[in-house]
């Protein structure tokens, strides 16, 4: 399990805010921003792992640590990004080449 719970920004404006306004992330918590190859770090207060995801989830990239306010990344060819708490992607051992699956929860 890479990020329970995931949430999911696909609109123009869910993307642009992203994780900004927020104190942190839950240790395995998660954001994916769909339709997003880069992210900056401006108006952050914390840092974060970035993994960059083709479509179909094959991690094309992996960033760990970016740093709030000055950090950068992008991954020409990625589909989407997943943000995650700093340090998860080693915890769970994401690599490049690995694939993700997203599931859907089921009702209780």
């Amino acid at each position: 399990m890479v990020a329970d719970p995931l949430r999911v920004a696909s609109g123009f404006f869910a993307r642009l805010c992203g994780l900004m306004g927020r104190a942190g992330l839950q240790p395995s918590e998660g954001l994916l921003l769909e339709r997003c190859d880069a992210i900056h770090m401006m108006f952050m207060r914390f840092r974060i792992d970035a993994v960059f995801l083709r479509t179909g989830g094959e991690v094309l990239r992996v960033v760990e640590g970016l740093r709030p306010w000055l950090g950068i990344a992008w991954c020409p060819g990625a589909a989407s990004t997943l943000e995650l708490a700093a340090g998860r992607a080693a915890l769970v051992g994401v690599r490049p080449g690995d694939t993700l699956v997203i599931e859907e929860a089921s009702a209780p």
